[in-house]
């Protein structure tokens, strides 16, 4: 099982999501994004930023008067460690209750089906 430590909360993923799409950012260029979405206070996003950078999740550097923050761990690795978590905990570490309980309560839509069928295939030897 991976350390608790490792794993984002909503927030701080919502936060990470931001920091991703821009590159590097700011708390002020994070609160700016996030607030469009929700209300947050500024001082809650500098607080985990703060606490994410201090857990290893982002890194900064000095830039005038702001820390610029940059993650410290690409968006597919650190959602490849979430996935794996949550198949670890919830299915026991198989995918295919997974993928069941997804087209059994129509989570997927037919595109995202035919896009399943299409990595299969392709994963498939022989074809």
């Amino acid at each position: 099982m991976r350390p608790k430590a490792t794993l984002l909360s909503g927030p701080q993923l919502e936060i990470m999501k931001v920091v991703w799409r821009l590159g590097e950012a700011t708390v002020r260029d994070v609160y700016e994004d996030l607030r469009l979405h929700r209300p947050i206070a500024y001082t809650t996003v500098m607080t985990m930023m703060k606490t994410m950078e201090a857990r290893g999740h982002l890194k900064k550097r000095s830039e005038g008067r702001a820390f610029v923050y940059t993650a410290t761990v690409p968006e597919s690795r650190m959602l490849r460690s979430i996935v794996g978590d949550f198949i670890d905990r919830v299915f026991n570490g198989s995918t295919e209750p997974l993928l069941a309980h997804l087209v059994e309560e129509q989570r997927l839509s037919e595109k995202e089906l035919e896009t399943i069928r299409r990595m299969i295939r392709e994963k498939t030897p022989g074809r």
